[in-house]
């Protein structure tokens, strides 16, 4: 199965990725993808991407030869109510964005406080995808996270880089099987990502075959195989705001 989009990946500009915006196109279109989206860590996370790179990215194209380019961010949920660390004037300026839950961030809670943190992230109108959610140090009641993603068309990510030997998300496999079985039985999209901190990892998704071939994920719930129905999920929920 082709997946010809990545929307998770990182640049120097995230302080602990190590490639540039260049490499990464290039190598996006070397291995052939058609989307490539770029989430660099918003400013909460120690070393980030600072407020004045999500204000001037307005100066990066958005195509790149026949490479289309989305500009994000990944932001850091930064408590229980799901607040996040960029302000609506430079989210307006944003492609698309990941929140996601890291210890320098938030301490992982109880079970009901993780919940309401991911669902309030789900509930923000510039939130299109919730990155690496099966982190076991963030235990979450699993269907009332999903039935929040399906309501507020948000995706549910795949994440390949949590499945590497030595990640603090190590163990997740399980949680994410199970993830995706429920949205399975919602018939709700999930969406795979690299998670690239380095060029050569851009578009691997390896890790996260056997959790799909595990839950018997159809291919047409990985909105990865699809660039279409990836760009109206996120632009419908644009439209909204």
């Amino acid at each position: 199965m082709k997946y010809p989009i990545d929307l998770h990946t990182h640049t120097v500009a995230s302080g602990h990725a190590y490639s540039t915006f260049k490499e990464n196109t290039d190598h996006a279109l070397k291995i052939g993808l058609e989307v490539l989206g770029v989430s660099d860590h918003a400013p909460a996370m120690p070393y980030g991407a600072t407020d004045y790179y999500f204000i001037n990215i307005s100066v990066i194209p958005r195509q790149y030869g026949s490479l289309r380019l989305l500009v994000g961010s990944e932001l850091n949920i930064l408590d229980y109510e799901g607040s996040i660390d960029l302000k609506e004037y430079q989210l307006k300026r944003t492609d698309y964005n990941i929140a996601s839950l890291h210890p320098p961030c938030i301490s992982p809670g109880s079970v009901e406080e993780n919940t309401a943190a991911l669902i309030g992230a789900i509930k923000n109108p510039y939130v299109n995808i919730i990155g690496h959610p099966c982190d076991p140090r963030y235990p979450f009641d699993m269907e009332a996270v999903v039935r929040a993603a399906v309501q507020n068309d948000v995706l549910l990510e795949v994440n390949n880089a949590s499945y590497n030997k030595g990640t603090g998300r190590a163990g997740g496999e399980a949680l994410t099987v199970e993830m995706l079985k429920m949205c399975k039985k919602f018939s709700h999209p999930v969406i795979l990502g690299s998670d690239a901190h380095f060029y050569s990892l851009i578009g691997d998704f390896s890790q996260t075959l056997p959790l799909l071939e595990a839950a018997e994920m159809p291919d047409e719930l990985v909105i990865n195989t699809d660039v279409q129905k990836t760009l109206d999920i996120i632009d419908k929920k644009r439209r909204a705001i």
